[in-house]
Parts: C-alpha cells; sequence; structure tokens
C-alpha cells in the first residue's frame, strides 16, 4: 500500500517509476482470495473511513463501502450483551448503559472521553495500553470484557502491551468515522489505486534481492539502475534490504478461521466480541451480513479472529473454536463448515514503542510503510506520499 501511494504521488508529478512486486499481485498484506464465490480477505481487516490520507486518495464511492454497526455485541455470562456508540445510536446507547459490561462510570468515561477525541497526553507516553485504561480509571471489568477483546483484535494482541499512542490513534479514527468493507473485498482499495498507474510501471513476480548504490539487484540475475530507490516493504523485508539481517523486528500475529454456513448467527453487520476470556475466539463477524457479495447466494461467511498465539498454533485449533462455537450459538454450528485459516505470522508491527522513521534514509534511498509510525492502513499511505515528496524535493525537475 506505501508503494503504490508513493507511486500515485511521482505520477500524479509527472515522473518516471518502477514499482517491482515480488508476488503475483499488488497491494502487500492487503489481499482477498475469491474461492467457490467466497471472498476471503486474508485475515480479518477494515478499512476506517476517518482516516484522511485513505480520504484524500480513495473513491469511496467507487468502492461501494458496506458500513459495520458502530458498536459490538459482547458475550458475558452466557448472554450477548450490546455495547453501542451513545452519540450514533442514542437509544441502543441508553439501553446499554447497566449491562454488565463495565459500570455506568464506565460508559460515562467512555462518553467523555469520546467528547475530548480519546486524548490520552496527561498521560505517561510510555505506558502501555492496559497501563493507560486503568490510570484514565476503568474498571477491571470494562478492560477484561470489552477493551482487552476489542482492542485485542485491533493490535492483534490480548495483552493490551501496544503503546498508548496507538490506542490513541485507533480510538479517535473510530470515533470519526465508519468501520468498513468495500462491497468485493479489501483487495479492491489496492486494485483501486494501481488503476491510476501505467500498467508497464508495475513489475508482478520481481522479488528484490539486494539494493547496491543505485542499482536494484533482483533474484533472476537482473540489475536495474535507477536515480533513486525507494523501500516500500513491511519491516523485515526493508531490514533485509538494508543489510540488517540481525534486526529484530517483531510482529503481532493471527489466526483467522473462515466458515461458511446455511444460517447466520447474526443478522446485523456488527462485531462479536468474546467478554469471558476463555476459549480461542477473540473476534466473530457475519461478512455476508455486512457484504451479501462475500458469499455466495443463500451461504454465509463467518470470520472468526484467534490472536493469543498459544491457541492461534494449537494443532486441534478448528476442534476448539467449533467447541466455543457450539456453546454460543447450539449444536447446528456442527454444519458449518471449514474453508480456510490464514496463520499470518508477521500480521501487524508490535508497537511496544513507535518510531517515526524518516523517509531519507541515504543518497538517494529512501523508506515508506506501515512501520514508520503508527503501523496502520493510514501510516502506510501517508509514508509512501511522504517518500515521493522527498525524492521530489531532492531531485527536482531541471
Amino acid at each position: 500500500m506505501a508503494g503504490l501511494a508513493c507511486a500515485r504521488r511521482l505520477h500524479a508529478a509527472g515522473r518516471s517509476f518502477l514499482l517491482c512486486e515480488a508476488s503475483d499481485r499488488i497491494g502487500g498484506r492487503v489481499a482477498t482470495d475469491v474461492c467457490d464465490g467466497y471472498r476471503l480477505d486474508r485475515g480479518f481487516q477494515v478499512l476506517l473511513t476517518a482516516y484522511p490520507e485513505a480520504r484524500r486518495l480513495l473513491d469511496y464511492d467507487a468502492l461501494d463501502l458496506r458500513r459495520f454497526y458502530p458498536g459490538a455485541l459482547v458475550r458475558h455470562g452466557g448472554k450477548w450483551h450490546r455495547m453501542a456508540d451513545p452519540f450514533r445510536h442514542p437509544v441502543d446507547g441508553l439501553r446499554c448503559a447497566f449491562n454488565p459490561i463495565g459500570s455506568f462510570a464506565d460508559k460515562l468515561r467512555v462518553a467523555w472521553s469520546r467528547i475530548g477525541g480519546f486524548d490520552f497526553s496527561r498521560h505517561d507516553p510510555g505506558l502501555t495500553t492496559l497501563e493507560a485504561l486503568r490510570a484514565d480509571g476503568f474498571s477491571a471489568a470494562m478492560i477484561e470484557r470489552f477493551f482487552r477483546p476489542f482492542l485485542g483484535g485491533v493490535f492483534l494482541e490480548n495483552r493490551l502491551e501496544t503503546t498508548l499512542r496507538k490506542l490513541e490513534f485507533v480510538m479517535r479514527y473510530f470515533a470519526r468515522g465508519d468501520t468498513a468493507i468495500p462491497a468485493l473485498g479489501m483487495a479492491e482499495i489496492p486494485r483501486q489505486l494501481a488503476a491510476l498507474l501505467p500498467a508497464a510501471a508495475i513489475r508482478l513476480h520481481t522479488r528484490v534481492a539486494a539494493i547496491v548504490g543505485q542499482g536494484v539487484h533482483l533474484e533472476n540475475g537482473e540489475v536495474i539502475a535507477a536515480k533513486s530507490v525507494v523501500i516500500a516493504t513491511e519491516a523485515g523485508g526493508a531490514e533485509r534490504l538494508l543489510g540488517r539481517e540481525d534486526a529484530r523486528v517483531a510482529f503481532n500475529s493471527i489466526a483467522c478461521l473462515y466458515f461458511t454456513a446455511p444460517f447466520a448467527p447474526v443478522s446485523e453487520p456488527i462485531l462479536l466480541l468474546n467478554g469471558e476470556g476463555a476459549g480461542p475466539i477473540n473476534n466473530l463477524t457475519v461478512l455476508s451480513a455486512v457484504s451479501p457479495d462475500y458469499a455466495p447466494p443463500g451461504r454465509h461467511l463467518i470470520s472468526i479472529s484467534v490472536v493469543d498465539p498459544e491457541a492461534a498454533a494449537a494443532p486441534d485449533l478448528e476442534e476448539r473454536v467449533r467447541h466455543q462455537l457450539a456453546g454460543w450459538f447450539g449444536a447446528d454450528t456442527r454444519a458449518w463448515k471449514l474453508l480456510r485459516i490464514d496463520s499470518i505470522s508477521r500480521a501487524v508491527p508490535s508497537q511496544r514503542v513507535v518510531s517515526e522513521k524518516s523517509p531519507r534514509i541515504g543518497k538517494a534511498l529512501y523508506q515508506c510503510g506501515d512501520h514508520c509510525g503508527i503501523a496502520s492502513l493510514n501510516t502506510a499511505l501517508a509514508s509512501g506520499t511522504a517518500a515521493a515528496e522527498a525524492f521530489l524535493d531532492d531531485f527536482p525537475r531541471t
């Protein structure tokens, strides 16, 4: 995504470029596979429509965005309890004010934080998300039953060790806009960006082995000479191309299970959270309830996220998930068919600390990617544009 944003800016400036993509498609970790009429994103992914870079670069109408309900159903005490954004659904907000997912004071605290733009600047910037929530006065019940599964699904780690800077960032953009997916899958986002670029400027199946000076060495032995080079990869790939093989790059992982079912456990386009703390499932969504195009007619597509690394690596993961599903929705879930398990070990950078990285890393050498700031789609797009701007400043037209 960062490379596409960089290419978009260079193309707008009338500068020539070549985008080398190692795989058979553009988009990096933002991908969708079409399997027997089902659209399976590579792991559960969403677009936050309030992201400023996404709003600037993407045509939301053309993406035909389908919105999630602004809230969640939380499993606790053997029942489902609704959590709603009181500013968008005031009636639902009032109804959930006294549910057991946190205290009434917790609900007021969330509303007050939302009014203030989720500003955590009064806290030590070195705090983790868990420490910041506690420092803000949220009860253990609210943290364990709502924040841990909700933010665990965002950060892809349920210990809430992610920096409070990312907590502030994601909560702000969840509040400012909608959570959505393109009707035909998340891959429509990079596809839209690439459609605006010259086809000859994108080379697929072109893996870069090394960067030597201003020469790009491909694995097939070809060397491409360039005025400058932009490394637009995930953090590990960037370190490898910079010759830092020993650099430690930590990632959070996820196992995403896709099931098809003849019936949907819920008919709403809403996120379901495990607020009980037991079992492998962190969150569940009926994607076909959000966008019917995700499944063939008469069928439903269910996405289940497992973010606990031990649970995700269990050899009997499907069996454990099915046992939990039966407890939630009954024995009819035995009719659900597993379509695929996506085990993604390098899903998002692990950010106990955020490093703001300059786009310039050497003479005529630049970088971009979600690792250049608070890891997000917005950061990927913004860093790509920043790398292009740095090049345009360094190499103005004569």
